[in-house]
């Protein structure tokens, strides 16, 4: 029996080749995808192993949004008797010009200035300069060599940076260093101590301390213990040891990988899922092809066991070689993926690539388990067939009932449909939670109904479309229907992959809606004024734009952090009244804020029984206590948040070195020539950069962009799945035209002209590719429609359906479905009829 399945899938090379491919896909994506994490892992781990290099203790303040460690500590500190030395750390974010005076683009990564330490005084290892030196004076400064290389500066060029906080200063490049890894788009410059402080600090406090002791092992000490010692000593810090660091900063990197982890690995199982349904369809008409062959096995002797072991030993060499090949190609893909995100500039960095044993484990076991599954159905079918019915021709076109499939099936959609409408009534995680298990249960009710599904879907459609075709399609439309399922578990691949993309396609259109509906209903302002999002409009930019001639008035947006009743809070806080710029619907109170006015959204108000009066008391970040009062309770409006502050209140809660100006809002004196303020304002903020002048439209359409590019990504993504299915639609046809080998055969003996043999297939395929295009879009729609009744209270409005979008996906699996059956075609038309007939 073994030498037969192996000299059956000899004999059938191309079935062998479109089986294995499927495998190839699934395995590589998943492989790929362990790869290419487990890459960014260990790069990331590289760029922060010298986190707390040379140290043996950090003290840092408890939030670090605070204003930082005070300047007295580093003295009582150096005054402890087991300290050696204290290496104060200075820096923040800033932006850069290059040598064109544009902002140098990071991509994802930060652009950090922070103070440099002469080697007398650092704790780690010296920087190595490349080219130039230290900075020694104020204006000079070191930069890493890959952001040079970004800036496409070098030692002795003079640029500038914007610090938001403080303006524009100039700087002179004294010289370039290197860094352990290459570092994406990070960019480091390193200033001299006292510019650093001037810079990034408010004069005060530093960002953290890093501590070493006198020789600690000689005293029989640890770093526990002289961290407890600077504890003691300093009650109210955050003192850790400089292996908890390192713990801690590994911590966090692996937390913010892990989302990416999860996000490739959901896509490489849909890849997977895609290839399992292909996988069994193959297998499932491999056994059809063969079952007068398995039949006539079981009459000269063999048992169903055997028969049974044979179907599975196929499928366990089909996983073999697929897996190796699939591991291989995974290698490839976890580069193409970091091209792919590399592409969109998220500053990622670089290193060789990492594969872990695990890697190799899981992809193998996935691509060998899972075809031999797959392959498992088919194989006891098989077996239990009696071999003296299987041998009659008629019973390879007969297939078992559909009817418990179609009503288990019909039962899973009605429950899947009830949760899905359950969940949708509701928010949050669990609500989402209800509508995913809905989602779960609708697809595989769809898989177990589709064949029944099919018959009526596919016979109107064929009726449609193939009409103008006369004979030949209705003989095609016969054909789609006649076994459904083949055309069920065909369509499914190509149903999962545009589902998919209908359900990404939803939220994305309706969150750009949303975002356009806040902005027209909530922002009066005639321009509005915008900075990159890690660092806001920069400090000075609204002075100077209250400067220009025709300017009404403005009014700052800013971001407020602050702790009320031990829970941590995040709100708005306006420079300026907010009237004709923001629309404040009040339900009670007034909209104008006084020194201490806190106003609140209907919502807010009614879950912390506010009222008009009641006093709230703000902790702040520093350990201050402030006191608000309610003045005005507003109609809920996710463009502000739960609660919004005056000027006055932000700047008494929030440390200066943590302070931005989220956007500027403009309004014009009446009667001003709006294109000739915008061209004041242009000139007015260009010494700030980034900042950017657009009207109500503009400004929608960048937040718009910024929808569009993160949903490229998944788009790019889930292209893998549709591919997959449109070989799985390949595959399938392929194997139909091996199976119906005699049927063609005495059509073409009996007149059939070959186009007319190939245009009955590429209509079968035709029709098959609408019927999955269909029904996937019709899931996404409902499933798109439930995750946006769950985020509703994020901002996500009423649900709009990308219509454009859905209608190119229909023409274009219609256009699929066609080219699918390219190949298939022309192998169904150069069959030849008196060898067709009288094979057996």
């Amino acid at each position: 029996m073994r030498k037969v399945s192996l000299r059956n899938l000899a004999a059938h090379k191309v079935r062998l080749a479109l089986t294995v491919l499927s495998v190839v896909l699934g395995t590589a994506f998943v492989a790929g995808s362990f790869v290419f994490t487990d890459t960014l892992q260990r790069t990331f781990s590289s760029l922060f192993a010298d986190t707390a290099q040379g140290a043996d203790v950090r003290v840092s303040p408890e939030d670090a949004r605070s204003s930082g460690v005070p300047n007295e500590d580093i003295a009582a500190i150096s005054a402890l008797p087991n300290v050696r030395a204290v290496s104060p750390y200075v820096g923040g974010q800033l932006v850069l010009l290059g040598s064109d005076g544009a902002a140098v683009q990071s991509g994802g990564a930060p652009t950090i200035g922070e103070s440099y330490l002469p080697e007398d005084q650092r704790l780690g290892d010296p920087t190595t300069f490349v080219d130039g030196s230290a900075p020694t004076a104020p204006g000079q400064v070191a930069i890493n060599a890959g952001g040079a290389e970004r800036a496409g500066l070098k030692v002795g060029d003079a640029t500038q940076v914007l610090v938001p906080s403080k303006g524009i200063t100039d700087i002179t490049i004294s010289g370039i260093y290197s860094t352990a890894t290459e570092s994406g788009g990070f960019i480091g410059l390193q200033f001299v101590q006292s510019q650093a402080n001037e810079l990034f600090t408010d004069g005060t406090h530093v960002q953290y301390i890093d501590v070493a002791g006198n020789d600690l092992i000689a005293q029989g000490l640890t770093q526990s213990d002289l961290r407890d010692e600077i504890s003691a000593a300093l009650p109210g810090l955050k003192v850790q040891t400089a292996a908890d660091v390192q713990e801690e900063t590994q911590a966090e990197v692996e937390s913010a990988l892990s989302f990416i982890n999860y996000f490739l690995l959901a896509f490489g199982g849909i890849a997977l899922l895609v290839g399992t349904f292909i996988i069994y369809n193959t297998f499932s008409m491999i056994v059809a092809q063969r079952v007068r062959e398995l039949a006539l096995l079981r009459a000269i002797g063999a048992s169903r066991g055997q028969v049974s072991r044979s179907v599975v030993l196929e499928a366990l060499v089909v996983g073999v070689i697929g897996s190796i090949l699939g591991f291989a190609g995974g290698v490839g893909l976890a580069y193409g993926l970091r091209a792919l995100l590399n592409a969109f500039d998220l500053g990622l960095p670089s290193g060789s690539l990492a594969l872990e044993p695990r890697t190799v484990a899981v992809a193998f076991a996935v691509g060998i388990i899972v075809t031999v599954l797959s392959a498992y159905a088919p194989a006891r079918r098989a077996a239990k067939i009696p071999p003296v019915a299987a041998m009659r021709e008629e019973f390879a076109s007969a297939g078992d009932t559909l009817r418990t499939r179609t009503f288990v099936g019909v039962g899973l959609g009605i429950a899947g449909a009830a949760a899905l409408v359950i969940g949708a009534q509701s928010t949050g995680g669990a609500a989402a939670a209800t509508v995913g298990a809905g989602a779960v249960a609708l697809i595989v009710a769809t898989a177990l109904a589709a064949p029944s599904l099919s018959r009526p879907i596919v016979g109107a459609l064929g009726a449609v479309i193939t009409r103008p075709f006369g004979a030949i399609g209705r003989l095609a439309r016969t054909n789609s229907v006649r076994n459904p399922r083949r055309t069920a578990a065909t369509a499914f691949a190509l149903m999962l992959g545009l589902m998919l993309v209908t359900v990404i396609g939803v939220l994305g259109s309706t969150a750009k809606a949303s975002v356009d509906s806040l902005v027209d209903t909530g922002v009066e302002a005639d321009y509005i004024l915008s900075g990159p999002q890690s660092i806001g409009v920069p400090t000075g930019a609204t002075a100077a734009a209250q400067q220009v001639n025709g300017v009404d008035r403005t009014a700052v947006l800013h971001p407020v952090f602050v702790t009320i009743a031990g829970q941590e809070e995040f709100g708005a806080a306006i420079d300026g009244s907010p009237e004709g710029l923001l629309e404040l619907s009040m339900v009670q109170g007034t909209a104008d804020l006084d020194s201490n006015g806190f106003s609140v959204s209907e919502t807010q108000a009614a879950d912390r029984g506010w009222t008009i009066g009641t006093q709230v008391t703000f902790d702040t970040v520093d350990g201050a206590s402030v006191p608000v009062t309610v003045t005005g309770v507003f109609t809920d409006n996710p463009l502000i948040g739960n609660w919004i502050v005056s000027g006055d209140i932000y700047q008494e809660v929030t440390p200066s070195i943590t302070r931005s100006d989220l956007l500027v809002l403009v309004k014009a004196v009446p009667g001003t020539d709006l294109g000739t303020l915008r061209t004041d304002l242009e000139a007015a903020t260009k010494p700030f950069v980034v900042v950017q002048v657009q009207d109500v439209e503009e400004f929608k359409g960048s937040q718009g962009q910024q929808i569009d590019t993160l949903l490229a990504v998944l788009y790019g993504l889930l292209a893998l799945a549709v591919v997959i299915a449109v070989l799985g639609i390949v595959n399938t046809l392929a194997l139909s035209v091996v199976e119906r080998r005699r049927e063609i055969g005495m059509l073409r003996a009996i007149g059939m002209q070959r186009p007319q043999v190939r245009r009955i297939i590429y209509l079968e395929s035709l029709l098959i590719a609408l019927f999955g295009a269909i029904v996937g879009v019709a899931l996404g729609i409902a499933f798109g429609w439930g995750f946006v009744q769950t985020l509703r209270d994020e901002g996500l409005g009423t649900m709009t359906v990308p219509w454009g979008q859905v209608a190119s996906m229909l023409v274009g699996s219609a256009v699929v479905g066609v080219l699918a059956a390219l190949w298939p075609a022309v192998r169904a038309a150069r069959t030849k009829p008196l060898e067709a007939i009288a094979d057996l």
